[in-house]
């Protein structure tokens, strides 16, 4: 079990902020300086996206290895020159050698080859003949060096936070996508692990069907895994890599766990989502296998979407909170999930979700009927007014510290009352998305009162049992 996971017998509440949206994007002073703030608000939990390294996309749901960390989090300033001789990067590179040597080479190759994809790399680079990867070793000796001791670095700076976080009481919730990328280390140097044809394209691609978010559905277009040669290596890659996370966080929220009971499979060939199928995939197999590494398992199951009574059961037997999202509650089914009054204690209750707008956002872009009905069910009783939208904000957050869900995020955006501006990601979108950051200056100690004092009323104050 993680050294300090989380209890989720105990009421707690976080907030919702990548550290690329901190004012530097990077892991400098500001995290101390956001780690104070955190502890002084009351709250207990900091929940990041994946720190991995976006693709050119910006997206942190789609980097260039499930394993290594994006290295523009590293402070520009005083880094310290590369030294191999260094017992204890001698060490890390030992120790994480399972991923390390293929994403550093995969990374001087694609630089080599004007950062294409992998599949259209000469064959001896593409198919990884054994010469050819013995002599790149020795070729790009320096450059390689150069990218395990940023990870290095990376890795020192995130234990650093790890600790100081821990000595404020502060929960680290890290996030998996359940997929990764193609253009990426793990499929170039895993083929088998993946469904692709013997040229190495891939034949089946990840998406959803349509949903809340998409009339046509989502095509995210990362390869399937091929779970049978999966279970047949008794699912090490995904051992590793669970475990690597449990490494820099105390809790992790599994990205569309309902993939890991049934995945959609899209055809290569259709580019878009709705021709698609469910097929089911081995992940109580899976669940069971990484359970009996830990007394317990710190995983929270994104379960938003299409989720059918087999996937709650999965969640469920292996006692992991799901979640809520109070801006998906206002529609007609009375058993909704998101609604408040039917959030359980086996839930993570948000405002809202790096994929929606703001709440501030979400309320002003309603048609006056539908924000007059918001109103109404918040027990809010005026018509539409100019400040509504931070009242109707004020009311989610209250709902959300209130309910039963035993922890509760408040989406940066929401603990700061910004509006559309400060938008994080539009799902379906390329453009201007990943790339908010707030400023000190929004942070006021008022804020952070409000904050405290919502956190001892709802009891999640961080020193109360």
């Amino acid at each position: 079990m993680p050294e300090s996971s989380i209890d989720f017998h105990r009421r707690r509440a976080g907030v919702l902020l990548h550290p690329t949206s901190l004012p530097s994007g990077v892991l400098d002073d500001d995290v101390d300086r956001w780690l104070q703030c955190l502890a002084d608000s009351g709250f207990s939990v900091w929940q990041v996206l994946p720190l991995g390294e976006p693709q050119n996309g910006l997206s942190p749901y789609q980097c260039s290895s499930a394993f290594a960390m994006n290295p523009h989090l590293l402070a520009s300033q005083s880094q310290p020159a590369v030294n191999t001789a260094d017992d204890k990067f001698i060490d890390f590179c030992q120790q994480q050698k399972f991923w390390l040597d293929d994403y550093a080479l995969f990374k001087v190759l694609q630089k080599h080859f004007g950062n294409t994809c992998w599949n259209e790399w000469p064959d001896e680079w593409k198919f990884r003949q054994p010469q050819q990867m013995q002599k790149a070793h020795l070729q790009y000796a320096t450059a390689l060096s150069e990218l395990k001791w940023q990870q290095y670095l990376l890795h020192l700076r995130w234990q650093q936070i790890k600790i100081t976080a821990a000595g404020k009481n502060i929960h680290l919730f890290g996030d998996v996508p359940i997929f990764v990328a193609y253009d990426s280390a793990d499929v170039w140097a895993h083929r088998e692990w993946f469904m692709l044809d013997d040229d190495g394209m891939m034949t089946m691609v990840t998406g959803v069907p349509p949903d809340y978010f998409s009339a046509s559905g989502q095509r995210w277009g990362n390869p399937h895994y091929n779970w049978e040669a999966m279970q047949n290596s008794d699912f090490v890659w995904w051992n590793q890599r669970i475990k690597h996370h449990f490494e820099q966080f105390d809790l992790l929220r599994i990205d569309h766990f309902r993939g890991l009971q049934a995945a959609w499979m899209i055809d290569a060939s259709c580019d878009t989502a709705i021709d698609g199928y469910w097929q089911q995939v081995p992940g109580d197999a899976l669940l069971e296998k990484i359970k009996n590494n830990y007394q317990q398992l710190p995983l929270v199951a994104e379960d938003l979407g299409i989720i059918t009574p087999q996937v709650t059961e999965l969640r469920k037997r292996y006692d992991l909170p799901g979640m809520s999202i109070l801006q998906f509650g206002f529609d007609e089914f009375e058993d909704s999930p998101h609604k408040a009054q039917n959030i359980e204690e086996d839930k993570v209750v948000y405002t809202g979700t790096h994929d929606n707008d703001t709440t501030v956002g979400w309320f002003n872009s309603l048609q006056d009927h539908v924000k007059n009905s918001v109103l109404k069910k918040l027990n809010i009783l005026n018509e539409v007014q100019q400040n509504s939208a931070q009242t109707v904000l004020q009311s989610l957050v209250a709902q959300a510290m209130e309910s039963r869900a035993s922890l509760c995020i408040i989406p940066m955006q929401d603990f700061l009352g910004l509006g559309t501006e400060a938008r994080m990601n539009v799902p379906g979108t390329i453009e201007g998305n990943w790339q908010w950051r707030f400023e000190w200056q929004q942070l006021q100690n008022e804020r952070i009162n409000i904050m405290k004092l919502q956190a001892e009323n709802t009891g999640r104050l961080t020193d109360q049992g």
